[in-house]
């Protein structure tokens, strides 16, 4: 992606925010559990089962070395250097809680994945560490380093700081009568998109844990703390400012979680426990996605239509947030071939399993319920049945061939799965002519392998192509909110127009419940309604883009219809 390539520009847009959590480690905080924490963070944003974190604590003393970094600049040499001995450990000036050098003691240097050279952490210094995806942005690592850089800068602005950049350095200097000073060493990993580590900030009474190291392997280099330079500055204060500025440079919304300090491997577990608990039920949903209660005399009439004819819903199935607006306005889309999905796709809450066998008689029990609500435009869609031999492509064609003869000024839209790639099956639906083939893409190709492992995005293009070929009115849909940046939901609606697709709807993602995955930012209505504007540019006939737009939104619309089915399932 050719947008994926800029090194410069700020995260995110007013449009948007991303959820996320912050972090606060009490107390001081030993290397390596952290480290291990951080793995198992990394680890869970990769695969979307959590939202962006940023961690801020203190450490116990310790020397880190990045991955190209020199060891013997782990203890500054007193004579001419020797080839490089490395070891777990160094006799250095270890600061003592009082924050006075205490000689002769032993502090770890770990060996860390992270960029940079040898540098020192202990108490008086804020770290921290946000494990962000950084291509849901579309930042490339430069620019992350910069804005973490800028976030620095921003807070210590507050503090009546200048602090400043210098070429071809990073992290972030000082200038004072003696010439730069480094306040903030800036050290990060990126891996899959990713990133851990982070920058280290000397707050307080923190220098003498720099005696033993050449800091950041410049030789040269002096070293400054903010206190130095504002006493008033303190580190619970500076922590508070630097999660905001971080906050702002990211466009996240950041929920705030106080946890005791990681002290041994035994507590990573229960902090990551806590972690993905906090981050599951701290999200808050705007209040343009706040909905009221199911109610309503229309509501109740298709309610009992749907019971009595032993009908399913994927406005029930899939939980979706608006389905009481829809069955009030005397509409739903059917839910057919069972209420179990062979696959489990992390963003859908049907329930997956072994389903039953297809019942013939639900073809007349929807034609039927049809009739009875007096419905001129009809929304078929199902389970996928990968158990099936044509994965219940029989079962849509005679559904609409049924519903012609009977109803015939009944107008039809068939929401498709698959078929797990068998052509066969999809020209059997083809043939019964449906007025709308529409298949959703669901999410951006990136996504998929977290979001709908047994899917394929190329194969779900070459199902609307077909059918575009087949002069048939195509449709897809996709959400928003589950990392997908900006530049990849553009290319998604090329993508689908270059596939002859003709109608999109764009909604927002929410979990269902909280074994799906988290909801990464929320779109403002002003960004989904500029969203239907670009993609009517590119030629699309229909639009629907909202916060609760879902795939049935105004399904009739632009049909020739005079009433429409207003689901949004």
């Amino acid at each position: 992606m050719r947008l994926w390539q800029r090194q410069n520009g700020t995260a995110g847009t007013d449009a948007s925010l991303w959820q996320g959590l912050a972090v606060h480690l009490s107390g001081r905080n030993a290397y390596r559990p952290v480290w291990r924490l951080q793995q198992q963070l990394w680890e869970q944003r990769h695969s979307l089962r959590l939202p962006d974190l940023l961690l801020l604590l203190e450490h116990a003393p310790v020397l880190t070395l990045g991955r190209h970094g020199d060891a013997r600049n782990a203890r500054r040499p007193s004579h001419a250097p020797r080839p490089p001995r490395v070891h777990r450990t160094h006799d250095v000036h270890r600061p003592g809680v009082d924050g006075r050098a205490r000689p002769q003691e032993r502090l770890d240097l770990v060996r860390v994945d992270r960029g940079g050279d040898v540098t020192y952490h202990g108490p008086g210094q804020l770290v921290a560490y946000p494990i962000c995806d950084l291509r849901a942005r579309s930042l490339a690592v430069r620019a992350f380093v910069a804005q973490l850089e800028g976030a620095v800068i921003d807070v210590l602005a507050e503090f009546g700081v200048r602090g400043e950049r210098r070429a071809g350095l990073t992290g972030v200097w000082v200038r004072d009568a003696a010439g730069w000073a480094k306040i903030a060493a800036l050290g990060v990993r990126v891996a899959r998109h990713v990133s851990r580590h982070g920058v280290a900030l000397n707050v307080g009474d923190c220098l003498a844990g720099f005696a033993g190291i050449v800091p950041c392997g410049l030789p040269d280099a002096r070293v400054i703390t903010l206190a130095q330079l504002c006493p008033s500055a303190g580190l619970p204060a500076v922590a508070e400012r630097l999660e905001a500025a971080i906050a702002a440079r990211l466009a996240l919304d950041l929920r705030r979680l106080h946890l005791p300090p990681l002290q041994t491997e035994e507590d990573v577990a229960p902090r990551l426990e806590a972690i993905a608990d906090h981050a599951h039920r701290a999200g808050r949903r705007p209040a343009w996605l706040r909905v009221g209660l199911p109610g309503g005399a229309d509501y109740a009439r298709v309610r009992r239509t749907l019971r009595g004819g032993r009908l399913l819903t994927v406005c029930e199935s899939a939980r979706c947030p608006n389905r009481h607006e829809c069955w009030n306005a005397g509409t739903a889309t059917f839910l057919v071939l069972g209420e179990r999905c062979t696959r489990s796709c992390r963003f859908c809450a049907v329930p997956h399993g072994a389903p039953k066998p297809p019942q013939r008689s639900e073809i007349e029990r929807v034609v039927a319920a049809a009739e009875r609500l007096d419905l001129r435009h009809l929304v078929v869609t199902s389970v996928t049945r990968d158990d099936l031999t044509d994965g219940g492509a029989g079962h849509f064609a005679e559904i609409v061939r049924t519903l012609r003869l009977r109803r015939p000024q009944t107008t039809c839209e068939v929401l498709i799965p698959d078929f797990a790639g068998d052509l066969a099956a999809l020209e059997r639906v083809l043939a019964a002519r449906p007025t709308v083939l529409n298949h959703n893409v669901e999410t951006v190709p990136r996504l998929y392998p977290a979001a709908r492992p047994r899917a394929d995005y190329r194969r779900s293009l070459e199902i609307l192509r077909r059918a575009s070929e087949a002069g048939l009115r195509t449709k897809s849909g996709l959400m928003v909110g589950l990392g997908e940046s900006d530049d990849e939901i553009a290319w998604l609606l090329r993508d689908l127009r270059q596939s002859g697709c003709a109608r999109v709807t764009i909604g927002q993602y929410l979990q269902p419940t909280r074994q799906q995955l988290p909801v990464k930012r929320y779109l403002s209505p002003a960004a989904f309604a500029g969203w239907q504007r670009r993609a009517l540019a590119m030629g699309f006939e229909h639009v629907a883009a909202g916060p609760l737009v879902r795939s049935s939104y105004r399904a009739a619309e632009g049909l020739g219809t005079t009433v429409g089915c207003v689901a949004r399932a």
